[in-house]
């Protein structure tokens, strides 16, 4: 598919493609299928298992006597569906989510469609055990509900067709084959002399296919009926982005000669019979795509691809990554098994992500033609608004990989990264936020999320750490930091109905904190599930967990506890907004006494730190910088304690923060007024970019995922750090710039604002001088400081001088 429709409507009564960088939903629905039971029933094969494995193809022919202006309909699917009017792929879906909460997208299919017969076909696939982990589900379904009496016609029904496709079968790609954690389901064997070739096209002949089954069970509107199964939501986010991506060249080739011109789509290659053939694309960059393979003649030829970010040596090293010499591909496979038929396009039912992607074929009597590979892009269709330049050309290098980086991690969630895992975890997605707030101004993915994350709470008052979740999983620090989401978006977005709804499900988090603080020692008790902080503390395989400091399950971690006081100061600022003062006073009461206790059981006064347990046997940057963020360290130490944490000697043994956790040493850059040295600490950003990664990888060698959302913090920091530009009050309503060039003679910056655009640029001079220019949008005040300075901002263009 090379472009979704731009009239899939939006809910709110306005086209997605119109939708502005902030409008806050309607308080009254839109639509009357968001409050009723629908007219239409899901649907499913009469005779399979409606929990098991298959790919299902979905028919209905109607007559139209004219091309219509608007042809408005509803449609879901579980496990997703893509859907073809007249031959054509108008859209995928639905856009991720729970059972309880399940998406339906609203389409206008009159732009597809025409007068006299028109045909809508949906591929429908449940994956059941072969589903990736973030694939929530109840069982196979797929419905399509018109909006009006005009489309009505196309209401899901026993008058629909469906065909169990027997061409797919899974390719196991799983932890033990891959010696790794991989979730993200299993590959596609696709055997083409089983396909139905042309089934969604006008003139397919679908006689032989079987009438629809609908279910017994009523579709529904969330929150309505007897029964559970789905309850629909309308879809809240776009379409994904779409868009042709070629490869860019070929490392190495077994068996065959590829002409050059193959890559660039120009020619096509011929495998001999009786032949084995290895070819090995380079993408350059790491990318999302359905890769488009298109192969003529060649019966029985079997054809693997297989997909990687890296190539690895004999030890399973990576090296670095433009490197093949010595390396061999180990990565997700898909298959397809040719039928001797013209132009047969395979592409799997999911994206892949590759840098380098292994053409593997073995033909069989006939020789077979590779006429085409290409992938279609995929991820959230965020736009890039936000500048940023230097006289440094490696700070440009470093914006565009972090960038591509948080672009491939985020789709119809947020991913911590996309080749393995496709999970939207808290820690990872409040940093992903951020650098989707100050890059894109663009929000509803950052809404969605944190709505996920309110649906998917425990009884005890826990958010899961990671959502939507097949497999349910915990981390109550980042429950945690799903309050500091919220109130990050509090500071950025106005929108108090959203923000005020959170306050019940943020209660119950602080709560549950609360309750587990030991009372003798006044710090964290016994703590369940994983209490991960950074990959800093290795994986421990006797124990089975990684990422876990001392103390942080029988209790006594000064980190853990100094989170809470974090994170007990931002909920108190939420509830004392919306006026729920005596609350917002305890909070911030139960802050002051876990510093003051953190302080007297760990603060070690020879080496000027704070220790990781009472025992003052370990310590960390992690420790030290909560301890700065919470003003448990007193302000006048700060700094001193900053410095020594950046610059530790060898006798400090100091557990250093990992690239996900450097963000809290980025901020307490900021709040101690060192923002200086953010620069000189991006060298292991350098690092990556020499050693050939196209995006940053999730902890330092060796690493297992070389995309990770958390290591683009440095592209947030641009803006935020280096220019400067951050909220001085919620809703963004004023401004505070206080840049930090550190070793940059000069700086330009801007960045979207609810209220229009925010940009500055800033030039060192002789004593410590500051010269430049701000731009504030209508409405919006301001305050330049720089080197205990000030200067106060009005809305619009003016000349700054400090």
């Amino acid at each position: 598919m090379r472009h979704l429709p731009l009239l899939l409507l939006f809910l709110f009564g306005s086209t997605l493609c119109a939708q502005p960088v902030y409008q806050p939903p309607k308080s009254t629905p839109s639509s009357k299928w968001e409050t009723k039971t629908w007219d239409a029933k899901w649907l499913v094969h009469p005779s399979t298992l409606v929990r098991q494995y298959g790919v299902y193809h979905f028919r209905k022919s109607i007559s139209l006597p004219q091309k219509p202006a608007r042809f408005v309909v509803h449609v879901s699917a579980d496990n997703r569906y893509r859907l073809f009017v007249n031959g054509k792929a108008v859209a995928i879906g639905p856009a991720r989510s729970d059972p309880q909460h399940w998406n339906y997208e609203t389409l206008d299919l009159a732009p597809f469609m025409q007068a006299g017969t028109n045909v809508l076909a949906a591929q429908v696939w449940h994956l059941g055990e072969s589903a990736p982990v973030s694939q929530m589900s109840y069982q196979l379904g797929f419905i399509m509900q018109g909006d009006g009496e005009a489309e009505k016609i196309v209401n899901t029904n026993a008058t629909w067709k469906v065909l169990q496709n027997p061409a797919y079968v899974p390719v196991k790609n799983d932890i033990a084959r891959l010696k790794t954690y991989i979730v993200v389901g299993d590959g596609d064997r696709v055997d083409a002399s089983l396909y139905p070739w042309g089934w969604e096209k006008t003139d397919f002949n679908d006689s032989a296919w079987v009438p629809a089954k609908p279910t017994w069970f009523s579709a529904k509107a969330r929150g309505l009926g007897s029964d559970g199964n789905w309850g629909l939501v309308p879809r809240t986010i776009p379409p994904m982005e779409s868009r042709p991506v070629q490869l860019s060249g070929i490392r190495r080739a077994e068996g065959v000669t590829v002409p050059g011109g193959f890559v660039a789509g120009k020619t096509t290659f011929v495998v001999p019979a009786k032949t084995k053939a290895t070819i090995l694309f380079d993408q350059k960059t790491l990318t999302n795509a359905y890769p488009e393979l298109t192969v003529s003649a060649g019966k029985g030829a079997s054809m693997t691809l297989t997909y990687a970010e890296s190539l690895v040596d004999a030890k399973g090293q990576k090296g670095n990554r433009d490197e093949i010499d010595g390396k061999e591909i180990i990565g997700f496979d898909d298959q397809f098994v040719a039928d001797g038929g013209q132009q047969r396009l395979f592409r799997p039912l999911w994206f892949r992500t590759y840098r380098y992607l292994q053409l593997s074929i073995q033909t069989a009597d006939e020789p077979l033609t590779v006429n085409r590979l290409q992938g279609d892009y995929s991820a959230y269709p965020f736009e890039q608004k936000a500048t940023f330049s230097t006289p440094d050309s490696s700070l440009s290098r470093v914006w565009d990989v972090g960038w591509r980086t948080a672009q491939l991690c985020a789709g119809e969630t947020y991913f911590d990264c996309p080749y393995y895992e496709q999970l939207q975890y808290v820690g990872d997605t409040r940093i992903q936020s951020l650098i989707s707030l100050y890059v894109t101004g663009d929000d509803r993915l950052m809404r969605k999320a944190l709505l996920e994350y309110d649906n998917s709470r425990l009884p005890e008052g826990l958010t899961q750490s990671r959502y939507p979740s097949a497999d349910q999983q915990v981390i109550p620090p980042f429950s945690l930091f799903w309050v500091c989401m919220v109130h990050d978006f509090w500071m950025h977005r106005r929108d108090d109905a959203f923000v005020s709804a959170r306050l019940d499900g943020i209660e119950r988090v602080l709560n549950w904190h609360e309750t587990r603080l030991d009372p003798v020692t006044g710090l964290n008790g016994d703590l369940a599930w994983w209490n991960f902080v950074d990959w800093a503390w290795p994986w421990n395989q006797a124990d089975n967990i990684g990422g876990v400091p001392a103390g942080a399950h029988k209790g006594g971690s000064s980190i853990l506890t100094l989170q809470q006081a974090y994170t007990y100061l931002r909920a108190a600022d939420l509830f004392a907004h919306y006026g729920q003062n005596q609350k917002a006073e305890h909070y911030r009461e139960v802050a002051r006494r876990l510093n003051k206790v953190v302080m007297d059981r760990c603060w070690v006064p020879a080496r000027g730190l704070l220790a990781d347990t009472p025992d003052k046997a370990q310590f960390s940057q992690h420790a030290n910088l909560l301890a700065i963020l919470t003003n448990a360290i007193p302000t006048a130490q700060q700094r001193s304690v900053l410095t020594t944490l950046m610059r530790p000697t060898s006798a400090d043994s100091l557990r250093p923060a990992t690239y996900y956790f450097k963000f809290y040493l980025f901020q307490a850059l900021k709040k101690t007024g060192m923002g200086d040295a953010f620069i000189s600490e991006l060298q292991p950003w350098h690092t990556m970019i020499a050693n050939g990664l196209t995006t940053f990888a999730e902890q330092p060698e060796p690493t297992r995922s070389d995309c990770h959302a958390w290591s683009a913090s440095p592209v947030y920091e641009f803006l935020s750090t280096v220019c400067g530009i951050n909220p001085a009050e919620p809703g963004f309503r004023s401004v505070n710039i206080t840049p930090y060039l550190g070793t940059l003679a000069r700086v330009a910056g801007s960045l979207p604002h609810p209220a229009g655009t925010i940009s500055v640029r800033f030039e060192k001079g002789p004593n410590n001088t500051l010269t430049g220019e701000v731009t504030l949008p209508d409405g919006i005040p301001g305050t330049l400081r720089w080197q205990g300075r000030t200067q106060q901002l009005k809305p619009g263009k003016q000349m700054v001088s400090l």
